[in-house]
């Protein structure tokens, strides 16, 4: 893959309350530096935008931001551009709004979180998406955990307050080629409910990623978690420091937190304040 290069002169669009570079891209650098601005920002910030899913996977693996082939292979095999509501931004590695207050995290956020729960994300695992939103992660991870004709297939359910947003999610993950057959087998599961509730009906879980920030660790989650398992989620206020951290129960029932790095997200919201 070629290098990346700058943009000196763009034309801007807006959309959605984003300002998006607008660029050509070529076979001989399928990823460039562009410029966008998103929603509530003020500053202009310089973004690697690649012509497909493809490039978009390579970039993060390239700069260290996807180090296993595991994650890599997960990545490739959705196709983010599905589940994007703004095509301009679908390989963009910025978060990018899919209404409703609501984002799909950049990608090299979902990378981080992949490969912070990686080792859980095996055949047979069962996995909560709390804030599933556009359903893209979901749909990742569903491939990771499948083992079909198995007695334990591997579950993924995503979790989101918005009924719109979970009928949108259903009806990209309908048109992404690896995600359909993942639905129709009941392996990825999309539902609309309070995301600080997780999902008991069916926990306990291997692994749970939650995409929105929590002013603390829904102690639901925690209890929905099985033991030897992980929960990864940003934790603190909307507009303040927001920590990326991990949650490990060990095999006696003992929790112990761990904070990764600083990060920035939207609001986990209650569904009753909706």
């Amino acid at each position: 893959m070629g290098s990346p290069i700058t943009l000196h002169r763009s034309s801007f669009c807006k959309r959605a309350g984003l300002a998006l570079a607008s660029v050509i891209l070529t076979s001989t650098h399928p990823c460039v530096l562009g410029h966008a601005r998103g929603a509530g920002q003020h500053t202009m910030r310089e973004r690697t935008v690649c012509a497909d899913n493809t490039a978009l996977v390579e970039e993060l693996r390239r700069r260290g931001v996807i180090q296993s082939e595991k994650v890599e292979r997960g990545m490739m095999s959705v196709d983010r551009g599905n589940f994007a509501s703004i095509p301009q931004m679908a390989y963009m590695d910025a978060p990018s709004p899919i209404g409703h207050g609501a984002t799909i995290s950049a990608p090299h956020m979902h990378a981080y979180c992949l490969e912070a729960l990686s080792p859980w994300l095996t055949p047979g695992a069962k996995v909560l998406d709390v804030g599933s939103g556009s359903g893209y992660l979901a749909a990742v991870m569903a491939t990771l955990v499948q083992d079909r004709g198995s007695k334990a297939p591997g579950l993924v359910i995503g979790v989101e307050y918005i009924p719109t947003l979970v009928e949108a999610a259903l009806q990209s993950a309908e048109r992404d080629p690896t995600s359909r057959p993942l639905l129709d087998a009941g392996i990825l599961q999309l539902r609309v409910g309070d995301g600080w509730q997780g999902w008991p009906e069916s926990a306990p879980y291997d692994a749970i990623h939650v995409g929105a920030a929590a002013a603390t660790v829904p102690q639901a989650l925690v209890r929905q978690l099985a033991p030897g398992g992980r929960l990864v989620l940003p934790v603190g206020l909307d507009g303040q420091e927001q920590v990326l951290t991990v949650v490990d129960k060990d095999y006696t029932g003992h929790v112990k937190t761990k904070g990764l790095f600083s990060v920035q997200y939207v609001p986990l919201v209650h569904r009753n304040e909706a």
